[in-house]
């Protein structure tokens, strides 16, 4: 499987500085989104200390078979899906430490979203509600579920309505961040690669200000993957930008 993939973070149009963060490990075909939070500049320092502490971890683990330490290997998953769960949960634990040792971090955290191709694999992993999107065929599907206080709600509730929901008083809070708690978990999957298949992974500063549907309609229209990606972060912007936004786009294509 070849795969394409552009990228792009922007500050947004209220925000003074941008805590996103986003990461591309080539080598292991691993690619991370960070949305940072806390006061001053502490969201900042958080995502991306969450991407890079992952990224350390992948490196340092390239040829060990005892993954999962200090873990312990969860036997429903696969080695894989441990060693993406492991590298966030460390990547939880450096922040919140972090956090206790120097005041002016004290309250610091950050969403993560992540995937890892391996074969005709994608692996994905994710904290919070940053988000990945699979688009298929023309059809549009969210991969991950929010942690969030609406999404818990819609559980209790089925059936809100789409207006409801825009009325939800606490939609933007979350349920689960690295480094809000010293340990944290990690939701993981595995879904099989189709040739075209094109994968987002953004922040809420995207999915927050546009429409799923008009994430798909900027993805058909526009096959160059960094134009694409481009114009989604130009359409948040002009929705309102209330938030940082960053976009990572995969293209997933067989032969060479």
């Amino acid at each position: 499987m070849r795969i394409r993939y552009a990228a792009k973070t922007d500050v947004g149009m209220k925000r003074t500085h941008n805590e996103d963060y986003f990461s591309l490990l080539e080598e292991d075909q691993l690619f991370l989104v960070a949305d940072g939070m806390g006061g001053h500049a502490s969201g900042e320092v958080a995502s991306k200390m969450a991407t890079e502490s992952i990224q350390e971890f992948f490196a340092r683990t390239k040829d060990d078979d005892d993954v999962t330490w200090p873990y312990k290997m969860d036997r429903h998953l696969s080695y894989v899906e441990n060693r993406l769960v492991v590298g966030v949960k460390l990547a939880n634990q450096r922040i919140f430490e972090a956090a206790l040792k120097d005041l002016r971090l004290k309250g610091m955290g950050t969403t993560l979203v992540g995937g890892q191709i391996v074969g005709d694999k994608l692996y994905i992993a994710h904290v919070g509600d940053s988000r990945c999107y699979r688009l298929r065929g023309g059809q549009i599907q969210q991969m991950t579920r929010d942690h969030s206080l609406l999404e818990d709600y819609k559980d209790a509730k089925p059936g809100m309505s789409d207006e409801e929901q825009r009325k939800f008083p606490h939609k933007n809070v979350i349920t689960r961040a690295l480094g809000m708690r010293d340990t944290v978990q990690v939701d993981v999957h595995a879904q099989d690669i189709q040739d075209g298949d094109v994968y987002v992974f953004c922040s809420d500063g995207l999915s927050g200000m546009i429409e799923d549907e008009t994430i798909a309609k900027v993805l058909k229209a526009t096959p160059d993957l960094e134009q694409a990606v481009s114009q989604l972060v130009e359409a948040a912007n002009q929705a309102g930008g209330t938030d940082n936004v960053t976009v990572l786009a995969l293209q997933c294509l067989n032969g060479n």
